[in-house]
């Protein structure tokens, strides 16, 4: 099969060096930093022609791109919720570049809320966040220009849809809290200067305004003293809307809390929590009695009570206690739902607010539910529910019965039937037993030759559980196998599984992934030759980490939005507030020389013939900025050895993944999927 040629753009390289406890690092791509030059500019549109005439050879793209079509082109209805007069739901009919807000009056017929596609001519433009009032009579919501993180919030009155005063602008990392109709809470970072995109914020605070007022007099509430940063605060308002809880962090783990009796508009602030080493959350309040979320000294969680006189942690008494399995609890119709993960499969219980088990629900199958969060008045929930091979379904849920009916399942292009999807358990590299998810048409012959990707994360807490996605189906329809391993860093397995793959243990991340590609060779799912390593954010770390301390590995990697430069992420807008998980190369000589160790763009080697690699990036991504990903392709694409192809492919006007619209996400799996097939030297599909 011949290999397509290709010829880079030259990276023009400077003589930056920084000096690291007396140790001098080179950085001579520090230019790509700068977002906002010509000479970036220049060189992204240079780097995407160069990528684009690569793809534009693969003879089998656009039949890819049709598969993946498919397999989207079905009408997802998302499950209904009651505000004021009306039930609202989410729908889209199929190919829609973003979902529109339906409503209904009773059994009236639906008309549209809220549509996003009109938003903008290229559906770049995205609804990014919705919140009623408690009557329902009015409501917020955000919008994302280009994927990015500063969001726009309009207030509107739901009756006549007329815009109540001017928007909210510069809103970022921020939910929106009503307090009765009167206002809502909201929280933002002062803008940068220079790049909003790639500016450091790092001082978050949060704001009240109040319906009718300019927002230039909107109420300080939290975090506008120098005394403390937090990169991260939030609120909360109890539904009876008589306490407020917000909620100071200073990392993506942990936070402090504190309860203000709204009632009493002159009332002290109390104390929940005063220490950032562990998580807590309001589930709901009755009478004086707040219920709490927490993994304070219960590393898979639990619900606990308090008054709220004295909400202090040596008050806290258990409700729901901590059990060998995470918990993930909602409030429905006055009721606790604990979710739970038993080896990432769902389990869900129902609790009475005086902690007796109600019942046991019974959920259709193996894979991932999720109940919806209602009101205390509502007599029924919903939930969701699917795997690999399920389309996300939707059931209601009588919540005094417990008894589940299917209240809309989709009519989707993918036949599940044909596929397998099940779960094994392998040994890593300190004999750590971790579960994997493997899922292939049932009629794939494991000979060693099956083109598949591993896919991955290992952070921040985060769950893989298994879920449907019709990109992944279209993967399947193509003939590939679909493994998710559930590495350490994540939090299936809670706080202590999260720990074990964070800072000084981040090698178990690496070594779990690893270790679950040699499993898929034992078994002859694959071979080195027809696997491909993908994983985004903080998962492109853990490909970018993986292929360059084993290049052998895999044929393909795909670090998409990856966090590539380990020595200075922490120096780009919220950066600094993932140092839970990463440490910082500024804290100790022992944290830095770990994290040079393995960081991506430190450890590609002249000579080595690294996986032929497609780096992922978007141009206005201002979470994790995209010149991570230049600085790794311009090193790579410098050092590879051999033919193996070294591309970028940027996504003008994309973000960090949200509100991408459907025909974006046709385009980039039409090209990732092509360039894994046609690298594994797959002539014709």
């Amino acid at each position: 099969m011949k290999m397509i040629e290709v010829e880079y753009p030259m990276t023009a390289k400077g003589d930056v060096v920084d000096t690291y406890f007396g140790d001098e690092v080179a950085d001579p791509y520090r230019w790509l930093e700068d977002d906002r030059s010509a000479e970036t500019g220049e060189w992204v549109k240079a780097q995407n022609k160069t990528t684009q005439d690569y793809l534009a050879n693969i003879p089998y793209r656009e039949d890819i791109a049709k598969v993946v079509r498919e397999m989207l082109d079905y009408e997802r209805v998302s499950a209904p919720f009651n505000e004021g007069d009306y039930t609202y739901f989410y729908k889209n009919d199929g190919l829609q570049n973003q979902s529109l807000v339906y409503r209904q009056k009773g059994d009236g017929e639906p008309e549209v809320f809220i549509d996003p596609n009109k938003f903008s001519d290229d559906g770049t433009v995205s609804l990014a966040g919705l919140s009623f009032s408690g009557d329902g009579s009015l409501a917020a919501y955000q919008t994302s220009t280009g994927g990015s993180d500063w969001r726009k919030v309009t207030i509107i009155n739901t009756d006549t849809m007329e815009t109540i005063g001017e928007p909210l602008v510069n809103v970022k990392f921020s939910g929106l809290t009503w307090y009765k109709n009167e206002g809502i809470y909201y929280s933002s970072y002062d803008k940068p200067e220079g790049s909003e995109l790639s500016q450091k914020t790092d001082q978050h605070k949060l704001y009240y305004h109040k319906l009718g007022t300019a927002q230039a007099d909107d109420l300080k509430v939290f975090g506008h003293t120098d005394a403390e940063k937090h990169r991260y605060v939030g609120a909360q308002v109890s539904e009876d809307n008589r306490y407020l809880l917000v909620s100071a962090a200073v990392s993506t783990s942990g936070n402090r809390a504190y309860l203000k009796d709204l009632t009493k508009p002159d009332s002290a602030w109390k104390t929940v929590i005063d220490t950032v080493d562990n998580d807590v959350s309001m589930l709901t309040s009755k009478g004086e009695t707040i219920y709490l979320f927490t993994n304070n000294q219960a590393p898979n969680s639990r619900v606990v009570m308090v008054d709220a006189n004295n909400p202090g942690v040596e008050n806290w008494k258990d409700l729901i206690p901590e059990t060998e399995n995470v918990l993930s609890p909602r409030m429905a119709g006055g009721f606790i739902f604990a979710q739970y993960m038993e080896d990432a499969i769902s389990k869900v219980y129902q609790y009475s607010l005086e902690g007796e088990q109600v019942r046991t629900i019974n959920l259709p199958g193996v894979g991932t539910a999720s109940v919806n969060s209602s009101k205390a008045s509502e007599s029924t929930t919903y939930y969701s529910f699917s795997n690999y091979v399920t389309p996300t379904t939707f059931y209601s849920l009588d919540i005094e019965t417990g008894e589940s009916t299917v209240h809309n399942k989709p009519k989707t292009n993918f036949d599940g039937s044909n596929y397998v999807t099940k779960q094994v358990f392998y040994k890593s590299k300190d004999g750590t037993q971790v579960p994997m998810i493997i899922t292939h048409h049932k009629d794939t012959e494991l000979n060693g030759k099956n083109p598949t990707i591993l896919y991955g994360y290992g952070g921040f807490n985060i769950s893989l559980t298994p879920r449907f996605s019709a990109t992944v189906a279209a993967w399947l329809e193509l003939g590939g196998v679909y493994a998710v391993p559930n590495i350490r860093g994540g939090g299936e397995y809670g706080k202590a599984w999260h720990k074990a793959g964070t800072q000084l243990q981040k090698q178990n991340v690496f070594d779990d992934f690893i270790a679950a590609a040699e499993y898929l060779f034992a078994e002859k799912y694959t071979s080195s030759d027809y696997l491909a390593l993908r994983g985004g954010s903080n998962g492109g770390l853990l490909v970018g980490a993986v292929m360059t301390q084993r290049p052998e590995l895999a044929k393909v990697a795909l670090p998409a939005v990856g966090v590539l430069d380990m020595l200075r992420y922490h120096t780009f807008t919220a950066g600094a507030g993932w140092a839970y998980d990463y440490g910082t190369s500024e804290q100790s000589e022992e944290m830095y020389q770990y994290l040079k160790a393995y960081s991506p763009v430190h450890n590609v080697k002249p000579g080595v013939e690294y996986p032929a690699t497609m780096v992922t990036t978007a141009d206005h991504d201002d979470r994790v900025v995209p010149a991570h990903s230049f600085k790794f392709a311009a090193v790579l694409q410098e050092f590879q050895e051999g033919t193996n192809p070294t591309l970028i492919r940027i996504e003008t006007d994309a973000g960090h993944g949200a509100g991408t619209p459907i025909s974006k996400t046709i385009e980039q799996f039409a090209d990732i999927y092509g360039f894994v097939l046609y690298n594994m030297g797959v002539e014709s599909l």
